[in-house]
């Protein structure tokens, strides 16, 4: 079917505010988006379209509900049969891989960030959709730009959906109990903090295992908190630094006075241990405070003394942390190219984005500038946090180019092992800069 503009922006305005998925404490009128007056790409739809999309399963209940919902709206709008299936976090990556190289599953993958610059060859390009959005909302966050544009070019390969970003999250009466109404955003003072969490039965936990966000996320603020990073701006690995000896010994400082089996931890570890009491402080996204305030009443007690702030700065410049980003890519095996481009167009929309990044209490934060201006953010004060999770500089191989190698190091955890071999006193800094020097150089060299 073909697709008139006039079609296109009834498309996108289909059943605004009617999603029978409620959202917690915000209105319709919380969810008003700035816009510019674009007009929209014009679509032809491929006669007996039908899309399947693929992408990682919920952290959140609302993520995988609102998702849902407004895909069925979209196949009630235009008649375009989506199936779209939920998988692990553990297994996207390889999925995707499958995908891509055989030419054939999913016509649309929501990946991770840097998932479009290992398979550029493979993906329908972008720059129209990508372009009518910026314009639309605002303008793209700069973390966006970064993941899904080729790299050293204006090429758009995808549409970057959202990230979660890794804020702090505390008990606000255990902070005060160790004598603290907020967390220091120096080094010395944050281990002093933890220190004496551990020391009053309300220790701190960050993950130094193999998890996917959270324990890349923990290594790369450790890394770039000390101003370190992983590679130079050509690309050349720069671990071998003083600042990384600085991170790594810091890490193995702190290390004792956090809960006991850190290292094993994977990504809902974190949630688990919060939720349950067993830890005070660590970094996370808005998903533990999600579960808290849509729980019982005593979850929801803890909800009320949960807080959230940015992650200490250190020796930083620029607040150092980054998000999690999911990347919508379509592949070129598509045998419905515009209806997989209309799809993509539909959910970024205001009348269906806007919903689901409230109804996630901002989880995955937008990438989009003018979301950010939604009074939902103003609802809630402690979800401020989460508002610019991707509008930052820093990404998982800061500072050198994106690439199929650099997303590697990340994928073999090469960073998180690095400071879990230091902290279980298993190697020397001296010893685990060698090895992770080695290790990074070894697949940027592919």
């Amino acid at each position: 079917m073909s697709m008139t503009r006039r079609e296109s922006l009834a498309l996108g305005a289909a059943a605004f505010g009617a999603t029978s998925v409620p959202l917690i404490g915000a209105r319709a009128a919380d969810l008003d988006v700035p816009t510019a007056d674009v007009k929209p790409p014009a679509y032809k739809i491929e006669a007996g379209a039908s899309l399947r999309v693929l992408r990682p399963a919920k952290f959140v209940e609302a993520d995988e509900l609102f998702f849902k919902e407004n895909t069925k709206k979209f196949s009630d709008a235009t008649g375009i049969p989506v199936r779209a299936d939920f998988v692990s976090w553990e297994d996207m990556r390889p999925q995707t891989a499958v995908t891509a190289n055989t030419g054939a599953g999913p016509d649309i993958i929501i990946g991770w960030g840097s998932d479009p610059q290992v398979y550029a060859s493979k993906l329908l390009p972008m720059n129209d959709l990508a372009e009518y959005l910026g314009a639309k909302y605002g303008g793209w966050h700069q973390l966006a730009q970064l993941y899904a544009k080729k790299w050293g070019t204006n090429e758009w390969l995808a549409i970057p959906m959202g990230g979660s970003g890794g804020a702090s999250v505390y008990r606000i009466s255990w902070l005060k109990e160790a004598g603290y109404d907020s967390i220091p955003n120096d080094h010395a003072g944050f281990l002093a903090l933890c220190k004496k969490l551990k020391g009053i039965g309300h220790p701190a936990g960050f993950a130094l295992g193999h998890a996917v966000g959270d324990g890349n996320g923990f290594a790369n603020w450790l890394l770039w908190s000390h101003g370190a990073s992983l590679t130079d701006e050509k690309g050349k690995v720069s671990l071998d630094s003083k600042e990384t000896m600085a991170a790594l010994k810091y890490a193995k400082e702190l290390y004792p006075h956090l809960i006991p089996g850190t290292l094993s931890w994977g990504d809902p570890s974190n949630n688990k241990a919060f939720a349950a009491g067993e830890i005070s402080l660590t970094f996370n996204g808005v998903s533990i405070y999600y579960a808290l305030k849509k729980g019982d009443a005593k979850m929801q007690e803890m909800a009320a003394d949960t807080g959230h702030q940015a992650p200490p700065m250190g020796l930083a410049k620029r607040q150092p942390q980054s998000a999690l980003v999911v990347n919508a890519m379509a592949f070129k095996h598509t045998k419905y190219p515009n209806a997989a481009k209309e799809y993509l167009r539909f959910m970024m929309e205001k009348e269906q984005y806007a919903p689901w990044l409230a109804g996630c209490l901002g989880y995955w934060s937008n990438s989009l500038k003018a979301y950010a201006k939604m009074a939902f953010w103003d609802t809630d004060p402690k979800l401020k946090p989460y508002v610019g999770g991707m509008d930052t500089p820093y990404y998982d191989s800061y500072k050198g180019p994106i690439s199929a190698a650099a997303s590697a190091v990340a994928a073999n955890y090469t960073l998180v092992d690095m400071f879990a071999s230091v902290v279980t006193g298993n190697a020397t800094p001296e010893e685990a800069v060698k090895q992770a020097t080695k290790q990074a150089a070894r697949y940027l060299k592919g």
